[in-house]
């Protein structure tokens, strides 16, 4: 008998019909909407696996409703959404989709620096609106990129690929990471800092750690203090590592220059949020990995999860490793 998942959310039809032919699918096929809190915990009733996404919070009530759940398969690289060790107390494989989008992740990432710095989504909107009568010698004017100094914060696989196109840029590479990586030092011509030095030397700061309880509110008042007045800051990370409200004040202040945000503290953030009546704010609705490339291999890598763990299985992407032996 075919062992029972289910799907929160509408995926590419190829990649439904390689999970059909391994497993009895059901799925909330809203595709832009989010599956409700009472149809999951219906649906995970009698489930042996659930492939979710950031968007569901999968705690300790929904997997006490989940009797048979042997897996739950996250579509994304992070998974601050699931209580890994209640999960791994009860024995179900938590996975996680690392590497598909290294490289499309990083292109989004020097990307919100370009429009953050040259202000093109600020210049778009004027132009559309009919504000360009003339043309003046500071109209619009932003920060050059070229020859700028970079600090990453969090040099895993995305920061080794954004350092890589900053090169492209002659850019001088600062890094701060838990570890020092002296490879890529050698590969890339980057340079650890600590991280007081690579807040203070920054022109352009990127923000690629992961979240942790360590992260949360990583970059708050103390950390802005510490920057450029013609600092950038760009997070493409998680939200909550940068605390939103010492954020708004740095901005608003003049202690910061600008802010490239992909993700917020909660998401989806308010249309109404302060950050977001900023000028010297370019918002993105957390589409780092938004290629259909990209988001297609995710999806096929969670399928492969699910389909691994709920057959009895070792993932190749287990999150909590301790569980192999379960399956």
């Amino acid at each position: 008998m075919m062992k029972k998942v289910y799907v929160t959310r509408k995926l590419p039809e190829a990649v439904l019909q390689s999970l059909r032919q391994q497993c009895e699918v059901t799925l909330w096929d809203e595709e832009d909407t989010p599956v409700p809190r009472e149809v999951l915990l219906e649906r995970l009733s009698d489930a042996d696996g659930l492939l979710c996404l950031l968007t569901e919070r999968i705690d300790e009530e929904l997997l006490n409703a989940a009797p048979n759940l042997k897996v739950v398969s996250n579509m994304a690289v992070g998974y601050n959404n699931i209580d890994v060790a209640a999960a791994t107390k009860r024995g179900i494989a938590v996975t996680n989709t690392p590497g598909v989008l290294t490289e499309t992740t990083a292109d989004l990432t020097f990307a919100l620096l370009l429009a953050t710095s040259r202000r093109l989504i600020e210049a778009s909107d004027y132009l559309r609106k009919g504000d360009w009568k003339t043309w003046s010698p500071m109209q619009l004017t932003g920060l050059d990129i070229y020859g700028a100094t970079l600090g990453i914060i969090g040099m895993g696989r995305i920061g080794e690929a954004v350092a890589k196109r900053a090169a492209g840029f002659d850019m001088n590479i600062l890094y701060y990471n838990r570890s020092r990586k002296p490879e890529a030092e050698k590969s890339l011509g980057i340079v650890y800092a600590d991280m007081d030095t690579l807040l203070g030397s920054s022109d352009f700061i990127v923000v690629l750690t992961p979240y942790s309880p360590e992260t949360v509110n990583l970059i708050g008042a103390e950390q802005f203090a510490l920057m450029k007045r013609t600092a950038v800051l760009i997070n493409t990370a998680r939200g909550g590592i940068v605390n939103e409200d010492a954020l708004y004040e740095a901005l608003t202040c003049g202690r910061i220059w600008a802010a490239g945000l992909d993700v917020f503290e909660s998401e989806p953030i308010a249309p109404n949020h302060r950050l977001l009546g900023l000028p010297n704010v370019t918002a993105l609705p957390h589409i780092g990995s938004a290629s259909v490339q990209t988001r297609t291999k995710m999806a096929m890598l969670a399928v492969q999860n699910l389909a691994l763990a709920v057959n009895g299985q070792k993932p190749k992407h287990l999150v909590n490793p301790e569980i192999a032996a379960a399956l």
